[in-house]
């Protein structure tokens, strides 16, 4: 399973998963038709699946075009169903899904939206967390409760370590600020802020991240209550 990241308008991130063998693909959260494309360009890759994590225009704007261009299936949670344009295979939580050579199972993760899925593809231990978990931060609350995030990022918490967490913006940066004024001393997260800069001078996306990166440096994995979880939430707000 080959992943391709593509930048899309200013900061998200889509990413393409390609069956190597098959030439078969699945793209996350496609922003926007037009790089999506532009890669599949002139290549005999076979665009089947859109995998949609939310609703929010950012993560589906490309749905439509890149359907009607590539006669693809959107895939998406169902409560989801009358936001998420064009959705084809309706998701629950908990569930694997599984076509072709794709597998991964859905953690329903609501917080940043009420109907926000994560995918985890388990066997290749790699997790697509949309806008739920960010290198070094968590979603904004648009939608859900402070509970609901809390229990979300909970239930990531407990996949195995060396998991790539592959996540919607490239946030890292600015969040690493935060996560520095509220650990100080977290020598982990400084090493981890020197190699962040280094990827971003040379042009380079900071993610996949790993768990176990985002355990020891992310301020939000490491509250490990919601009142702290809830305190942090609101300064970040207006950080």
């Amino acid at each position: 399973m080959k992943i391709e990241i593509i930048k899309c308008l200013q900061d998200n991130f889509s990413y393409l998963i390609i069956d190597e063998k098959t030439q078969i693909a699945c793209v996350i959260d496609p922003s926007e038709a037009a790089p999506i494309l532009n890669f599949l360009k002139n290549k005999k890759i076979n665009l089947k699946y859109i995998l949609n994590t939310h609703h929010h225009y950012d993560h589906v704007g490309g749905n439509s075009e890149l359907k009607k261009k590539c006669n693809s299936l959107v895939v998406g949670f169902k409560g989801d169903k009358d936001r998420i344009p064009e959705i084809d295979i309706l998701l629950e939580d908990n569930q694997i899904w599984k076509e072709d050579k794709f597998e991964a199972k859905i953690y329903h993760i609501p917080g940043h939206t009420t109907g926000h899925i994560a995918f985890h593809f388990f066997k290749e231990k790699k997790i697509f967390t949309g806008d739920t978990l960010f290198s070094l931060g968590c979603g904004r609350l648009f939608e859900g409760t402070y509970e609901q995030m809390f229990n979300s990022l909970k239930k990531i918490k407990k996949l195995p370590k060396d998991t790539k967490v592959y996540c919607g913006h490239e946030y890292t940066l600015q969040n690493s600020k935060f996560c520095l004024a509220n650990d100080p001393e977290n020598f982990k997260l400084k090493e981890k802020i020197n190699k962040i800069k280094d990827y971003l001078k040379k042009n380079l996306p900071t993610v996949p991240t790993t768990l176990e990166d985002e355990l020891e440096c992310n301020i939000f994995l490491k509250a490990d209550n919601l009142k702290t979880f809830s305190k942090l939430r609101d300064l970040k707000d207006n950080f």
